[in-house]
């Protein structure tokens, strides 16, 4: 098997575009017609919705993007049932041609953090739940990270680390300057060498960083810093990133980033720019016009418009 940062350098060069579609389902917002038809919906009734909303997602998607991004706490609050629709959702995706990077920012040490990598990491039946990649927390160290280094690597998966998150309260600790430079330098440092000693023939690696569209100077400071390392960049739309924020992400090739997108593809329909022109019952389609719209922005306003 490729290595991951091979394989989803191979998607987002096949589909000319770096788009990430987060499956954030939440009851309140999905179309009226899959919401669960009882007053008072059971848990199992709602897992069931949360399923036919996210493989409709996933229908429209597949052949315009690289990736989606199911973020497992939607799928936890549901218990059992819930859990199981996630599995579902990401055996669902990989049919589909799609590269899964499970949402959960685990990390915990030594036997924990290899059990959370174990569970988590390696498709084709290498893991239970099969992603592709997954989002992991560094705050707990080196020795945290160095479980699901050695699971991805072993199996041609792969993590983004939490370098600089699009949150406002992020500041709080990773903006705290220690031996002269802010905690989330010292952060990029590790992840960078650790990409670069895992580097496929992409000349990406293993170890990618989150990094938010909401700080762009970051953005430009730390894609010069981590010439290895594979960006996701969360915050596009509704946290108020635009495609300028995020233009430094890319390489000077369009390369090396993908940008994600959650509520502002998968609940288009209930947004003002597209709720008038499709409405609930033509969600899928509000779905596949923001994506391109998405598409087009980050072809016409960043050198991705090159891939």
């Amino acid at each position: 098997m490729l290595s991951f940062a091979d394989r989803l350098d191979a998607a987002v060069r096949r589909c000319h575009n770096p788009v990430l579609v987060g499956l954030d389902p939440r009851a309140e917002s999905l179309p009226e017609g899959l919401r669960p038809s009882s007053e008072r919906p059971t848990v199992g009734e709602t897992s069931a919705a949360f399923g036919r909303f996210c493989r409709g997602v996933i229908d429209v998607v597949a052949p315009l993007v690289p990736a989606v991004k199911p973020q497992a706490a939607f799928f936890e609050q549901l218990g059992p049932s819930g859990m199981m629709v996630l599995a579902e959702v990401i055996e669902y995706a990989h049919e589909n041609g799609l590269v899964v990077i499970l949402d959960g920012k685990r990390n915990d040490i030594g036997s924990t953090a290899a059990a959370y990598a174990d569970g988590m990491l390696g498709a084709d039946g290498q893991s239970v739940w099969g992603a592709d990649a997954a989002t992991v927390s560094p705050y707990l160290g080196d020795d945290s990270l160095k479980p699901f280094i050695d699971v991805a690597v072993r199996r041609s998966a792969g993590i983004f680390v939490l370098v600089k998150t699009s949150n406002p309260g992020g500041k709080m600790l990773q903006d705290l300057v220690a031996d002269g430079r802010p905690l989330y330098r010292h952060v990029a440092e590790y992840v960078e060498a650790s990409a670069a000693e895992t580097a496929g023939s992409c000349g990406y690696g293993a170890v990618g960083a989150v990094v938010g569209a909401t700080y762009p100077a970051q953005l430009v400071e730390l894609r010069a810093a981590m010439p290895h390392t594979w960006f996701l960049v969360p915050g596009f739309g509704s946290q108020g990133g635009t495609a300028k924020d995020v233009a430094a992400a890319f390489d000077s090739q369009g390369r090396g980033a993908i940008v994600n997108n959650s509520r502002g593809i998968i609940f288009a329909h209930a947004s003002k720019r597209y709720a008038e022109r499709f409405g609930a019952a033509r969600w899928q389609e509000a779905v596949e016009a923001a994506t391109q719209d998405m598409i087009a922005q980050l072809r016409d306003e960043t050198p991705a418009g090159q891939l």
